[in-house]
């Protein structure tokens, strides 16, 4: 499943001011999904949402600064980063919906080969869920450079008119080596590289983690040509209501899906026995780090991946005077803002600090996910933002929780260490992580939440912070903790 932010009411589709005759309950009906996108602005109870997919997470300074007049003129000016590395337009005005799309689409956020009639647009848009690290092109460490495969990879995804039947929820994930990517996510197909002597092979994985094992390897230069041929081989066999990867390898198999794909394109695939990806550092995605091009990067994180129109303003504003002018939004609901020189670092995270973004993984808000609640979501239970901003006062160092209004887990793709689920206003499920890596994608495939072995019930958030104190003090820190 798709882990950004789902909408709560039923949805409402618009369609551009410059849409042919079609009507757009017609293409809506064919293409049915309660994801919000570019053109597919969706109800809740905060007003229409509107989800801005960056393919990469990569967002030009002068993006940033349209999106935030875009949320002034036609909504609420509330922004929410996603656990995809997008970005999502809170609080849409009624009537305000074309408006805010034509306005994200002369930015040059929507498909760059998209005509402008609004089934063409909505399917494009939909087809760009592509996965990179932030550190993409930045990281020493890498073993390639993924952002040479990114724009190729959209064109390819949006240049074949028969993948338009794919999922809006279809996931890629393209990992170069990074020290930090978002392993525990899982996608419909993941490639990760990994050495090879002296070469660099992508393994990969059909519906799963990286840290979940490969199904095989492939050269890297067969990468894109490699993932073609999976989709074919996904259209090729699924069923009638069959949209995810999971759903066609439980019915024929891993080999079954790479033969097809051989099919289409007879490539040379080696079985990968044992291979375990090496680890990535989560404390990297905040503070200032050193980058490959001898300048520096600086991370940062809403509170509870909530920002203002002034804030993104601000934050282009930096990128912009002191960066390369982009910012790279992290499946951690935070920013990245590359190539900083190291003489003007200090000075941007003072900058950053004063505008209320968390710069320290030791923060408690850096370790605490929570979902849109009750304020702007029909379907939670409780006031989860509200709720996790009193937990964190109280929350013991180290911890890691995720506080969830229902069972469907928006707020996190994976299984945070310990999950606090709503049962009433006020009221929390507490659940903690265990390795049960078997049950956690079987949860998946049946879209309930993974969140692990349940611990107590009817919690208050102050029962909650004690009852989290005293586990933690029972449990040895592990890597899953960080």
């Amino acid at each position: 499943m798709n882990h950004d932010s789902k909408p709560a009411a039923t949805s409402a589709t618009f369609a551009l001011s410059v849409t042919s005759a079609a009507s757009p309950a017609a293409w809506a009906a064919a293409r049915r999904s309660a994801c919000p996108g570019l053109v597919r602005v969706v109800a809740a109870l905060d007003g229409g949402l509107c989800r801005v997919r960056l393919p990469g997470g990569v967002l030009l300074s002068t993006q940033a600064h349209a999106i935030a007049e875009a949320a002034i003129a036609h909504a609420s000016g509330t922004l929410e980063l996603t656990n995809r590395a997008n970005l999502q337009v809170r609080g849409i005005r009624a009537g305000s919906e074309a408006a805010l799309t034509a306005a994200l689409v002369e930015a040059g956020l929507g498909p760059s080969n998209a005509t402008s009639e609004a089934a063409d647009l909505c399917i494009a848009d939909e087809l760009r869920n592509l996965m990179l690290s932030p550190l993409a092109g930045l990281d020493r460490a890498a073993l390639i450079d993924t952002t040479t495969l990114a724009a190729p990879i959209v064109a390819m995804l949006q240049g074949e008119p028969r993948f338009a039947a794919l999922s809006p929820k279809f996931a890629l994930l393209i990992d170069g080596g990074e020290q930090l990517a978002a392993l525990d996510h899982p996608h419909d197909i993941w490639l990760a590289a990994a050495a090879r002597g002296a070469a660099v092979r992508f393994t990969f994985g059909l519906a799963g983690c990286p840290a979940d094992g490969a199904h095989g390897s492939i050269a890297a230069a067969d990468a894109i040509a490699f993932i073609e041929a999976l989709l074919h081989a996904f259209l090729d066999l699924a069923q009638p209501g069959q949209t995810r990867m999971r759903e066609i390898v439980a019915t024929h198999g891993a080999q079954a899906v790479l033969q097809r794909a051989q099919d289409h394109a007879p490539l040379d695939i080696a079985h990968e026995r044992g291979w375990h990806h090496p680890g990535v550092d989560l404390a990297l995605r905040l503070g200032v780090h050193e980058s490959k091009h001898g300048t520096v990067y600086i991370g940062c994180q809403p509170p509870l991946a909530r920002l203002d129109a002034a804030t993104l303003h601000a934050l282009a504003t930096l990128a912009r005077t002191h960066g390369d002018s982009t910012l790279r939004i992290t499946p951690w609901q935070g920013a990245i803002l590359p190539n900083i020189d190291n003489g003007n670092a200090q000075d941007v995270l003072e900058n950053l600090q004063t505008l209320g973004l968390i710069t320290d993984p030791a923060h408690p808000l850096a370790r605490t996910i929570a979902c849109t609640g009750s304020a702007g979501c029909a379907k939670s239970r409780a006031d989860t933002k509200a709720d996790a901003l009193r937990l964190a006062g109280q929350l013991p160092p180290e911890v890691h929780v995720h506080l969830s209004g229902c069972e469907r887990s928006c707020a996190a793709a994976h299984r945070a260490p310990y999950t606090l689920l709503a049962v009433a206003p006020g009221a929390y499920e507490l659940y903690e992580q265990g390795d049960d890596h078997h049950q956690h994608d079987q949860q998946h495939a049946t879209h309930m939440a993974p969140f692990g072995r349940a611990v107590a019930s009817h919690l208050t958030i102050d029962a909650a912070a004690q009852m989290l104190t005293q586990l933690t003090a029972q449990r040895p820190r592990s890597t899953s903790d960080v």
